[in-house]
């Protein structure tokens, strides 16, 4: 067994242990306060107050340790009832996650939780923890509400809602969870497994918007007319059936020749009429494999997908119907409107070495592409040589997701503040990683390419 999975297990199994740091402080404090007030007297000078003060001490020492005691009695009640909702009604938490964008802008995630026919303790705490993808655990969640039937006062479930922060922009998978009743000043922690399973995502944060002019290339309905015309398919890309009226001088002889059928060519033509834009976000890395998991590379990630999320969303508030088309495969919810499918497939995707970016962009109908300093440099040239000035090009520079002052992320980490999370664990690093003169070495490399073409380029 990898020293991984013993951590593991030690964090897991230790949810289990009833006892806290608060325990061994309240036993303390018992201890000192039974030390002061039931101590011999030694004292020879007369002090007429107090006994009195002694008596008044002794009334709150005991009325404290009566309060707290029926409150870990009726924790212990709460944990043993729930015990046996489990075994006998199979009762569950149930969850339901939602998202929320608030001011058009940042989009939050948030989760519902549910515990049916479970009680509170007297003065005291339920909460909860998800165990989710590899081994992974949230913070504790308070579920802080009684649910009551209409007209009744009596509860019937314990309800809760949290917002969950997690590391990564993704779709996660529940493992399991676990649910706590604490006392009221939480000297014992009794736990109960949940049996949890399903998906939800972490969505991507709104970053502010970048307004540009575009115009969509594909045309599949002509509600929205634009104001240049647009080249569509034509003399060497379709043929047709010949019919009646046709010019015979469109007819492909060498087909007939081949298949004996008369078909002749669509001429090119002019459209005024362009109806959606399409939409590309290239997730292809042009890198070594075994950098695809590494810390960096998860940081970048989130902060391309707040980017894309973005620009999609400042698209989509215009005129004209987004497609987003995607590079890797996703099943989703068919009830989904167009912008959830959307950022559910950005939240969902990740760096692939699948697809590259010429197999993905066509530069007849994408409007709109973005690419990361991890794009192939090759394939981005071969790919612009192929694009006109309709195609705005969104480049994501990747290295500014560690962009900050080095000596204020040094005075934090060692003075002030720790690290709150894996992104400003690796600020500090990134200054002296060698993964960054790689990566700015690609983005000097991509920013020549892009000024020698003539699409619409902005750098974000």
């Amino acid at each position: 067994m990898s020293w991984k999975n013993i951590r593991w297990y030690i964090r897991y199994y230790s949810q289990f242990f009833p006892f806290t740091i608060n325990t061994l402080l309240c036993l303390l404090a018992a201890y000192v306060g039974y030390r002061i007030l039931y101590q011999p007297y030694n004292n020879a000078e007369p002090q007429p107050f107090r006994p009195f003060i002694i008596l008044m001490g002794k009334l709150a020492f005991w009325f404290v340790i009566t309060i707290i005691l029926a409150s870990i009695v009726s924790t212990l009640i709460s944990w043993i009832y729930y015990i046996y909702l489990q075994k006998k009604k199979g009762t569950q938490l149930q969850l339901a996650f939602s998202t929320k964008t608030k001011n058009g802008k940042k989009t939050k995630l948030f989760m519902d939780a549910e515990l049916h026919g479970a009680k509170r303790p007297l003065l005291g705490f339920v909460k909860g923890r998800l165990l989710y993808d590899d081994n992974e655990m949230t913070d504790k969640f308070s579920l802080l509400s009684n649910k009551h039937k209409k007209g009744s006062i009596i509860p019937i479930s314990i309800t809760g809602r949290s917002r969950l922060q997690l590391p990564d922009i993704k779709e996660y998978n529940l493992k399991g969870g676990l649910v706590f009743f604490q006392d009221m000043l939480h000297l014992f922690s009794l736990a109960a497994p949940q049996a949890l399973s399903g998906q939800f995502h972490q969505p991507p944060v709104f970053k502010g918007r970048d307004e540009k002019d575009v115009a969509p290339k594909k045309t599949e309905d002509t509600d929205v007319r634009i104001d240049e015309l647009r080249r569509i398919d034509g003399e060497y890309l379709n043929y047709k059936n010949f019919e009646a009226g046709d010019d015979v001088r469109r007819i492909v002889w060498k087909v007939y020749a081949k298949n004996r059928e008369l078909v002749v060519r669509i001429p090119e033509r002019f459209q005024p009429f362009a109806s959606h834009l399409y939409f590309y976000a290239s997730f292809h890395a042009d890198i070594k494999k075994q950098w695809l998991n590494d810390g960096y590379l998860k940081e970048m990630l989130n902060y391309y997908k707040n980017h894309i999320w973005t620009v999609y969303d400042t698209l989509a508030s215009k005129d004209f119907a987004m497609r987003y088309i995607p590079d890797q495969e996703f099943k989703l919810k068919e009830q989904l409107t167009e912008n959830q499918k959307a950022q559910r497939i950005i939240s969902n995707s990740s760096w692939q070495q699948d697809t590259s970016l010429q197999q993905y962009f066509d530069p007849k109908q994408g409007t709109v592409l973005c690419i990361s300093s991890l794009t192939d440099i090759e394939e981005l040239q071969q790919v612009l040589d192929n694009c006109n000035e309709s195609t705005i090009v969104y480049y994501v520079k990747l290295s500014r997701a560690f962009k900050h002052i080095v000596a204020w992320g040094w005075l934090k980490r060692l003075m002030l503040l720790p690290p709150k999370d894996r992104l400003n664990k690796l600020r500090t690093k990134w200054t002296f990683s060698t993964m960054r003169y790689r990566i700015r070495k690609r983005e000097k490399e991509i920013e020549v390419i892009l000024q020698k073409h003539s699409v619409a380029c902005t750098t974000l």
